[in-house]
């Protein structure tokens, strides 16, 4: 009966084993599957190095910056991170007028740190096409030419991606999801735009909030379907029959059938920005820790799942959660200060689910362990494990009686 009981014994520690070692990967893959955007608008943050090594130790794989901040270039460098940089505003009507200030720019900003730092994305601008300044929106397209030139010059096009991070405000109807179109003010620029992308294989980035959606109507719009919970039954649009339930996902679908409605719907649609605020002023419904938790859970879930929306199912979208810290300077209502999944001093504001891997970087030691509450869910993770473990220790101790 030895040998019998040994063989069982080992199949089981073999499929107990496995089980554990699934659940490694897919926290590596929670991680790797998401982008985060890490905003600098604040006078207690972490330095740029603790805040990769957070980043770093969370596996994320893809990062937004809102700038070329040499420290924070520097601080990517080796990492493997994904880096989406961005030209601001201020630059961009001088590029648009000068291809050698846009070699310039690049020579001085990307160059030195490329390919140790993996910038993958140059952002030329946020939000230019719903911005006030006629001559801005004008310059943004020469602007893109002349940087994309700039890039291809060093050889670097084919790793860098030119494109522009704009508003959901640049759609004149977003719902239902295919008649999506663009505002007549747009349309005019976003043709030569949308030429620009399909021409360098670049994809249409969109800050897109179902948070502001359900603030600005609770009593219309479903929470859970603002949320992108994957139970809720959604909304079906009228013309296609597919089935939404994701208010993000439908809002991604209408800039693609906006785009097509110009001749361009093979150009990808990835989220540039999106979250939900843990706090807010008494005015802001839905601005609660619990919403926030749900909806970048939501999310992330969807995002290790490869899942795509219903006009793209094939397709998974990239998307870049707003933001990696709670940022105490940005001007506006309380909820601006309040879409991080972290507080400034490295504690978690809630659980989304990533979850940190041991590192031996000396920045990452100052960075304190969550004290957030967690979750139902944590909490079943956390007792599976300890059940695993705690049969693994009884099928080694069985097996060791055995062969005794």
């Amino acid at each position: 009966m030895a040998p019998f009981a040994t063989s069982r014994t080992t199949l089981l520690l073999s499929a107990l084993l496995c089980v554990l070692l699934c659940s490694e990967v897919c926290v590596l893959q929670c991680g790797a599957a998401i982008g985060i955007n890490y905003g600098q608008v604040g006078n207690n943050l972490p330095t740029p190095a603790q805040a990769v090594s957070l980043l770093s130790s969370l596996r994320v794989g893809k990062v937004r910056i809102y700038d070329v901040n040499p420290q924070v270039m520097a601080a990517f460098g080796g990492t493997g991170i994904e880096l989406i940089v961005t030209v601001p505003n201020d630059l961009v009507q001088p590029m648009a007028a000068s291809a050698g200030q846009a070699a310039q720019w690049v020579a001085a900003n990307i160059r030195p740190y490329f390919p140790a730092t993996r910038v993958t994305g140059v952002a030329v601008g946020n939000e230019v096409f719903t911005d006030d300044d006629e001559a801005l929106k004008a310059s943004l397209v020469p602007a893109m030419r002349n940087l994309h030139a700039a890039l291809a010059q060093l050889g670097m096009d084919g790793y860098v991606h030119v494109s522009t991070a704009s508003s959901l405000g640049v759609l004149a109807n977003s719902y239902p999801p295919s008649q999506g179109a663009f505002t007549p003010e747009c349309a005019t620029l976003m043709l030569p735009f949308l030429r620009f992308l399909a021409e360098t294989n670049a994809p249409f980035w969109i800050n897109a909030y179902p948070y502001f959606a359900y603030k600005g109507d609770p009593a219309n719009v479903s929470l859970s379907y603002a949320l992108s919970d994957p139970y809720h039954v959604g909304a079906v649009d009228p013309y296609t029959h597919l089935q939404y339930t994701s208010m993000l996902y439908a809002q991604v679908d209408a800039v693609s059938f906006a785009a097509a409605r110009l001749g361009y719907g093979g150009i990808p649609v990835y989220v540039s920005e999106t979250g939900w605020p843990s706090k807010g002023d008494a005015d802001e419904v839905g601005a609660t820790v619990e919403n926030a938790r749900a909806y970048n859970r939501n999310l992330l879930v969807r995002q290790v799942g490869n899942e795509g929306t219903p006009l793209r199912p094939r397709q998974r979208i990239e998307v870049y959660l707003f933001a990696l810290f709670n940022e105490n300077m940005k001007p506006g209502p309380t909820s601006e200060r309040n879409y991080g999944l972290y507080q400034p001093d490295g504690r978690m504001v809630y659980n989304v689910g990533l979850m940190q891997q041991q590192t031996t970087s000396a920045t990452a030691l100052s960075l304190a362990a969550s004290s957030a509450p967690p979750s139902t869910t944590d909490v079943r993770k956390d007792f599976t494990s300890m059940f695993l473990f705690t049969a693994l220790a009884m099928l080694l101790t069985s097996q060791a009686f055995l062969l005794g």
